[in-house]
Order: structure tokens, then sequence, then C-alpha cells
């Protein structure tokens, strides 16, 4: 699914005119990416928690050049559904 296509399903089940949709959808994923960079997670009750994980450092391989390099240990974003969410999808 797209951003396009969750304005447009914004849209038809609120009513809200696309562009005030599209800004909220918008603003909401600034407002998340900001969050976490900072180092803040985001709690949505019923829904889950965006956080960071950290990487830890570890040997990689270049195959072209058959080289090992290091890895250094780094931050990724992450994702963790509610139990309910999880249990929508076993069904």
């Amino acid at each position: 699914m797209t951003k396009a296509e969750i304005v447009a399903q914004i849209c038809s089940e609120t009513g809200i005119e696309k562009d005030k949709a599209l800004k909220v959808v918008e603003a909401f994923m600034v407002v998340v990416k900001d969050n976490i960079v900072n180092g803040e997670d985001i709690f949505l009750r019923g829904f889950g928690t965006f956080t960071t994980k950290t990487r830890k450092q570890k040997i990689g391989r270049l195959i072209k050049e058959n080289k090992s390099v290091v890895v250094p240990e780094h931050k990724i974003p992450y994702f963790k559904p509610c139990e309910e969410f999880k249990s929508q999808l076993a069904k």
C-alpha cells in the first residue's frame, strides 16, 4: 500500500478532503521519524510501538573484493505490534 492509497482510504472512510488527509499523514510520518531519531519511543495503544534497536558490531564481507570489513554498531528503526495486532495476524 502506498502513501497515496492510505490517503485515499482515509478520505473515503472519514470524508476529510484529500489535501488535509495528506498533510496529516505526512505530519505523522515526520513526528514519528523525528522522535525516533532523537531516541524517543512512540507508543500507540492498540497498535504498537515505534522504537530503535541496536545492532552489535560484526564482521561483514565484501564478496567482490574478497575482504572482511568491520560493520560498526548502529541503530535501526523498529516497529513492535501490540498483542491485539499480533493476534489479528495469527487468524
